[in-house]
């Protein structure tokens, strides 16, 4: 959709090329094989960044894509059993987000101000004995099958099939921080093309798609200008 308003305002044609990780869009983004991705949020970028000495920055907002807890052996976490295994994203940023996610549904307590920094040794109470598991993200939806609760992050997950606001036994609320965004080379900021997305971008017209295509999933991180 925002390929096409782009076309057919500022007759700026786009090439889509699709990734199946977290890692390899930014790679391409900072080798120059791509001039701008979409697919992350800013904390994950300024960490990726900083830990591979990237210069690449945020451009500007898009769409808030909730991680959600999902599971095929229960329908609420009150029926979860003592020593489950869940499942979580291997990545820094999106494994501390999903623990903060599980200290707020009541499961565990991390050490105080970690944050999203967390890891599974920050843990300091889990009553429950639950067994965290990390694995890539694009493989949570796969290990359904063989855990007891999978933290997805939605992109992941629509692409599964499932729906968040009717599958999630737990999701983010829509005040999470977690804002994806177009992500550029430091310095291309201002370049006339990339400057042109972010205005088809934020439009109402890819508001109403995204909240009619996603029932609710998705939630645009942006105000129309």
């Amino acid at each position: 959709m925002v390929a096409e308003i782009l076309a057919e305002q500022e007759g700026i044609e786009v090439e889509i090329i699709t990734f199946q990780d977290y890692v390899t869009p930014n790679l391409a983004l900072a080798e120059g094989e791509i001039d701008v991705n979409s697919y992350q949020h800013e904390p994950y970028l300024i960490n990726f960044a900083t830990e591979r000495k990237l210069n690449l920055v945020k451009l500007a907002p898009t769409i808030n894509f909730p991680i959600g807890l999902y599971s095929r052996r229960i329908n609420d976490l009150s029926e979860l059993r003592d020593r489950a295994v869940i499942a979580i994203p291997n990545d820094p940023t999106n494994g501390g987000r999903v623990l903060v996610l599980l200290e707020k549904a009541g499961l565990i307590k991390l050490r105080p101000g970690v944050g999203i920094k967390g890891t599974v040794y920050d843990i300091i109470e889990n009553p429950r004995r639950l067994v965290i598991r990390e694995l890539d993200a694009a493989q949570l939806p796969r290990a359904l099958e063989d855990v007891d609760v999978a933290a997805i992050n939605t992109n992941y997950a629509i692409e599964a099939g499932l729906n968040p606001v009717r599958d999630a036994i737990y999701l983010e609320g829509a005040d999470s921080p977690y804002v994806n965004i177009l992500a550029v080379r430091a310095g291309d900021e201002n370049r006339p093309e990339l400057q042109a997305l972010v205005r088809a971008y934020h439009t109402q017209k890819i508001v109403d798609f995204v909240r009619e295509k996603y029932e609710g999933s998705l939630i645009p991180g942006f105000e129309v200008k």
